[in-house]
């Protein structure tokens, strides 16, 4: 069960030293949109349980299309998805719930002419030899952990503002409770105060054990809540370490591994 969110934080020091399982690995994949041009190359990373793995780099980097390799939206030229140890890739995106993997975009993913009750519901229907002893627990549990809901059960989805809308967004994450989430940017757009709430999510999401990929360009918030920092740039892995191994200048240092000056 997720916990409480906390203040916002170094979360990474909230959760326990040691090792934990790789429930999501990607090994060595090279993926791209046209058949000679490759968005990724020769991309490698990892995400545990109960660990946040930080994906930093410049718009174009190839991030969102990592997140959408993973998710099954698009298929690998070599190299592979596996989770706990099996090959994943190219499965149907929709299919991914069933072993446990969610992902939050960029972009909203709400039916903007359901109400907010029915969003929340909707990733569980059809669901209900997996859910059904847990679902009404879950739903009234959501609502709790997201009081900003509670009062717009029956608006529309797309009349909500933005950052209710990414609130929504999150308490459909919590309903399901993932094993692994990923997510893409989920402060772009908000104001400060709503943006330190999604973090205060993504934290507590990690310490009830959910493993997390988490995309943000505020570089020095991802930097400082991930165990695992990894950086992408034009398309390739070029730098990965522990927040300590990014300790200094961080501007300085990132601008050195993209490979920019400015």
């Amino acid at each position: 069960m997720v916990e409480a969110a906390r203040a916002p934080g170094t979360a990474s020091a909230d959760r326990p030293a040691g090792s934990a399982e790789t429930l999501l690995a990607v090994e060595n994949v090279t993926a791209g949109y046209l058949g000679d041009i490759d968005v990724l190359r020769n991309v490698s990373l990892s995400v545990r349980a109960g660990r946040i793995s930080g994906l930093i780099g410049l718009n174009g980097a190839g991030k969102s299309t990592l997140m959408k390799t993973i998710c099954g939206f698009l298929r690998p030229k070599s190299g592979r998805v596996a989770w706990r140890g099996a090959d994943i890739s190219g499965k149907p995106a929709h299919t991914m719930i069933d072993d446990g993997l969610w992902y939050i975009p960029q972009e909203s993913s709400l039916f903007p002419y359901m109400t907010v009750a029915e969003n929340l519901r909707l990733a569980l229907e059809g669901r209900h030899r997996q859910f059904g002893s847990v679902l009404e627990q879950r739903y009234a549990d959501t609502l709790e952990r997201f009081p900003v809901l509670k009062e717009k059960l029956s608006a529309q989805a797309g009349d909500l503002s933005g950052g209710q809308q990414k609130s929504l967004e999150f308490a459909k994450a919590y309903m399901v409770q993932p094993k692994v989430c990923l997510i893409d940017e989920p402060s772009i757009g908000l104001a400060p105060r709503v943006a330190a709430e999604v973090f205060q999510w993504i934290g507590a999401f990690a310490r009830s054990g959910m493993g997390i990929l988490l995309v943000d360009h505020n570089v020095r918030r991802v930097v400082s809540m991930s165990d695992h920092v990894y950086v992408l740039s034009l398309g390739e892995i070029t730098a990965d370490g522990t927040p300590a191994d990014f300790a200094g200048d961080l501007h300085d240092q990132v601008r050195e591994w993209l490979g920019i000056n400015f």
